[in-house]
């Protein structure tokens, strides 16, 4: 009975479509899997099946080489060698790490912020990051691209909120929630940066292969992202409330019982509203179907029914954060509508959890607005040392498939370890990250598996950008692009890393014609420093790549000073 409940919603089309076999193949699959498993089905029939489809009649993808310094560093001048040894070394430094921020504060209160900028500018800047603005940077974007490398730019600027979001009690305690309406000036400057930017990318890259990276923290407050996650959990929750038996579909017997539990009127509205969640009449609302339907904007309307103040109303947005967030998506179509007329993939970051609710609602939306065409221009990120991630991972796919559109996605493993724990124990919620490192590469290939393996089935256009820096995860990619017979040059997947770090990976991926770019963060030295310390932290964090680069470092320079290379690279 079960499975005949769980295929009549997963196989359901809210646009008319054929329905594709691979879709029945996967009804079966438990909609509830909560681990790493949720993913990591390659054993199975279907997958054997299309690998073996592949397998004999494409040619293999080479893996390259990535202990070659030669190829790594050619197009890298001696300073520049030796500007990025110094700035690994000043990373294995803990003191400097530990207490960089307060240093940087006292520094310029001493000698002025003019002095620190242009020290920073000739270290970890310089090092990390590509110029201020758009035109700084070119020279940077052109070196790339002769070396075969594709640019991501990024506009690096984040707000972050530090006071107010502490706890789950103080947000529920609010009873005025204020909003510096400065802030708003800001993210509109911040929009026609970002504008700019899917622009230039477009005018640089002609073929319609270009990337710009965007932070929603960018384009709305970040305690009002903290808000609006609060009320989409909560959401979320009052499903999982409806859901008796947990088998995450609603009966209309469940919805009936929840509803006339929790609110006033539902003698008059459960048949309406039961109708819009299932406009197919299948009878069961699923999760997907009722995220993609109750928004935050709908949710002052529904409390104003409550029987009793609880969770769901506390959470509930006012009128003046309804305003904002709608501005704020306002922003994020502007965004769309550009890269869409510049044939730009959006990448849209992954930022701390207590954001991520109300990032993904944003993205959900432009991606069913802007990826129904001929590719996915809008991408989401997913950070897998989350726990939760091959959960919203497969959701999500499940969505585009459902509602029709190209599905795009970045994969990282995260970059806000200690503070998204600390939060957590501050709240005395569990620990949301992975709980050894190897569960987190688990994840993360896991996932790269099953993106390469769904875009293998689909009818839709699938693409996934592999950001690591771990070579073993390329190789693993590689691995399965070949099993499902994807080419190199495929806009299926392609591997990215910071600018400043893995060049060993990504100037050995773009030699052997591999789709490789790299992530380029630019603006002003004060909008960077949040972005340029957690890349000091993360350097000092992983001693074992940071080592890696230095041997390898060290290497080349070794080679140019025996081939009397050096004093002629320096001088130019």
């Amino acid at each position: 009975m079960l499975t005949s409940r769980v295929t009549a919603v997963l196989t359901r089309r809210i646009r008319p479509r054929p329905t594709p076999l691979h879709l029945s193949c996967r009804a079966n699959a438990s909609v509830r899997e909560k681990s790493t498993s949720i993913l990591s089905d390659d054993n199975t029939i279907e997958a054997k099946i299309i690998s073996t489809a592949f397998n004999n009649n494409v040619t293999k993808n080479p893996l390259p080489d990535f202990n070659d310094a030669r190829i790594t560093y050619e197009d890298k001048s001696t300073t520049e060698l030796l500007r990025a040894a110094g700035c690994f070394r000043l990373c294995q430094v803990p003191f400097l790490v530990n207490y960089a921020e307060s240093m940087l504060w006292l520094g310029r209160k001493i000698v002025g912020g003019r002095i620190v900028d242009m020290i920073l500018k000739a270290t970890l800047y310089g090092h990390f990051c590509a110029g201020e603005d758009q035109e700084r940077i070119r020279p940077v974007l052109q070196s790339l691209a002769n070396a075969g490398v594709g640019s991501i730019l990024d506009y690096a600027a984040e707000n972050d909120s530090g006071d107010g979001e502490t706890t789950e009690s103080a947000e529920f305690n609010i009873t005025a929630r204020e909003y510096d309406y400065e802030s708003e000036a800001k993210c509109d400057k911040h929009t026609s940066t970002f504008i700019k930017c899917i622009k230039d990318v477009g005018a640089l890259n002609p073929n319609h292969d270009g990337y710009a990276a965007v932070k929603v923290t960018a384009l709305g407050n970040p305690k009002l992202l903290a808000r609006l996650s609060t009320a989409i959990v909560e959401a979320k929750r009052l499903f999982e409330v409806f859901d008796l038996d947990g088998d995450g579909l609603l009966s209309r017997k469940e919805f009936e019982v929840g509803y006339n539990r929790y609110f006033a009127d539902g003698d008059t509205r459960i048949k309406k509203i039961f109708e819009k969640f299932d406009p197919l009449q299948t009878g069961y609302i699923d999760y997907i179907t009722w995220s993609m339907m109750l928004q935050p904007q709908d949710l002052p309307k529904i409390c104003k029914r409550c029987n009793t103040a609880g969770r769901l109303s506390d959470a509930c947005p006012t009128d003046e954060e309804i305003e904002l967030l709608n501005a704020m998506y306002d922003r994020g179509r502007l965004l769309g509508e550009e890269a869409a007329k510049s044939g730009v993939r959006l990448l849209i970051d992954a930022e701390q959890k207590r954001y991520q609710p109300a990032i993904d609602n944003l993205v959900l939306e432009l991606q069913r607005e802007f990826n129904g065409s001929d590719k996915p221009i809008i991408y989401n990120t997913y950070q897998c040392y989350l726990v939760d991630s091959p959960e919203r991972l497969k959701n999500d796919v499940e969505r585009s498939e459902r509602f029709n559109y190209h599905f795009g996605a970045k994969l990282v493993r995260g970059a806000y370890m200690e503070s998204e724990r600390e939060l957590a124990e501050a709240v005395g919620d569990p620990d949301p990250i992975h709980p050894t490192i190897e569960k987190t590469h688990e994840c993360y290939n896991n996932s790269v598996a099953y993106l390469l393996r769904h875009s293998a089935k689909s009818d839709l256009n699938v693409e996934i950008m592999c950001a690591t820096h771990n070579d073993e995860s390329i190789t693993k990619a590689i691995e399965s692009m070949n099993d499902y017979g994807i080419d190199r040059t495929s806009s299926t997947l392609c591997f990215a890393q910071l600018y400043g770090m893995s060049d060993a990976l990504t100037f050995n991926l773009g030699k052997y014609g591999y789709r490789a770019f790299k992530y380029v963060p630019y603006g002003e030295v004060d909008e960077v420093m949040p972005y340029l310390l957690r890349r000091a932290r993360e350097n000092s964090a992983i001693v074992g790549a940071t080592t890696f680069e230095l041997e390898m470092i060290k290497a080349e320079l070794g080679r140019r000073f025996k081939g009397g290379q050096v004093s002629k690279q320096v001088q130019s």
